[in-house]
């Protein structure tokens, strides 16, 4: 039995393996479903409740800190929970643990979906259910992220005028504008928020980052951020520009998973690149597998054109969309007590929240809505799983599950 430092309520002394870490991960990987808050909820009853890894006040001062950062908040409150348990090595086999499951079921349907064009069978039916689901639920993403960050009519116009940018600039280059504008008016026009957000609290320093190796961890993510593009368009081939395409995606993201989808559409969407029709199916597909959001990053990898794809294709795309998240985590846990405390900062997380509420707006119209609601059948279809995913609460892969069979047999009476 081990014992507990004071100040470190239900964290113990001794540390732990990074193997331990894995095949706790592992586990949570497998059975996790419902996207990044149910993993928020399945994270604490075990890690917290059941194992006793660390106090109730230091996974909430975990979670606020992952929201605070761009990337997958679930994701990266498990690469810290696996960082203070058994080093950087616990950090790696913490995301493994929970991405691997996920991962490797896209992995499979990107074979799945290019094995069957390929022999002819028909995807067309299922493929367009697929994009239907994903209509539900990007539909549902909005309107609950409108909720929680537009509670007022100040932050309502800012995600409003956010969407009306995006739409009006399409691109990478309108949705970092669109970010870095909404940073800048929430520190002009917002007021600082009343709510003091949880503190890291009962954190031992000992399992903490030092200073110095967290600076330069962060310097590395601004470094890879300002030189991948460069390199990318100097024709440095087609593995680095996928990487540099989903390393800025996992770079620029807040509020979750969803909101990859303007990002990674505006960049591999194209004539000789990824189809709409594929890209929105294993969006839609994604959202039926337990884990996180962004092993979307392996179907898109595993889905290119030419190589690298397939296996490779899939490594180098999970890579690059997860390598932000884990810098960040590692180069912000010695510093975030201090830094959440500051109201600028957030004034500053919430214009930039309200932001991305516009940008995932814009992208439901374009390319969710223009690409799937193209017959009468098609938008009675996306009410009904709509209605079931949002008023009724079906769990996201049976939602899926249903427009994909729906969707088959559809075109089959049509």
């Amino acid at each position: 039995m081990s014992e507990t430092r004071p100040g470190t309520t239900a964290f113990p002394v001794r540390a732990g393996s990074a193997g331990e870490v894995f095949a706790v991960f592992l586990k949570l990987g497998l059975t996790s479903f419902g996207g990044p808050v149910a993993h928020l909820g399945y994270f604490r009853e075990e890690l917290v409740r059941r194992r006793g890894w660390l106090a109730e006040e230091a996974y909430a001062g975990l979670v606020a800190l992952c929201q605070f950062l761009p990337g997958p908040a679930s994701s990266q409150v498990g690469m810290a929970i696996g960082l203070m348990r058994a080093g950087p090595l616990g950090m790696a086999a913490a995301w493994l643990g929970f991405t691997l499951p996920s991962a490797l079921v896209m992995i499979a349907f990107a074979y799945g979906v290019a094995g069957a064009d390929a022999a002819g069978h028909g995807t067309a039916g299922w493929l367009a259910g697929l994009k239907l689901a994903a209509v539900a639920i990007v539909a549902d993403a909005v309107l609950g992220m409108a909720r929680n960050l537009c509670p007022d009519r100040e932050r309502r116009t800012l995600a409003l005028l956010a969407a009306a940018g995006a739409a009006l600039v399409p691109g990478a280059a309108g949705q970092i504008g669109v970010i870095l504008a909404g940073g800048l008016l929430g520190l002009l026009w917002l007021k600082p928020s009343g709510d003091t957000p949880g503190q890291v609290a009962g954190l031992p320093p000992g399992r903490l980052p030092a200073p110095v190796p967290a600076l330069a961890a962060f310097a590395l993510f601004v470094l890879l951020l300002v030189l991948l593009p460069l390199a990318a368009r100097a024709g440095a081939g087609a593995g680095l520009a996928l990487f540099d395409t989903l390393y800025r995606a996992g770079a620029l993201v807040f509020g979750g998973g969803h909101v990859v989808l303007p990002l990674i559409e505006s960049a591999l969407v194209h004539p000789g690149g990824l189809t709409r029709e594929a890209f929105l199916a294993g969006y839609g597909a994604v959202q039926a597998v337990p884990g996180p959001l962004f092993s979307f990053a392996a179907y898109v990898g595993a889905m290119m054109p030419g190589p690298p794809n397939g296996v490779a294709g899939a490594a180098i795309g999970l890579a690059a969309i997860f390598l932000p998240s884990a810098l960040l985590v590692y180069a912000a846990l010695p510093f975030w007590s201090r830094l959440a405390g500051q109201p600028r900062i957030r004034q500053a997380m919430a214009g930039i929240n309200a932001a991305v509420v516009g940008l995932l707006g814009a992208a439901f119209w374009d390319p969710v809505v223009t690409s799937s609601l193209t017959s009468a059948r098609a938008f009675a279809l996306a009410l009904l799983a709509y209605l079931a995913l949002a008023l009724w609460r079906a769990p996201a892969w049976a939602v899926v599950a249903g427009a994909a069979l729906a969707g088959a047999a559809l075109l089959r009476s049509s």
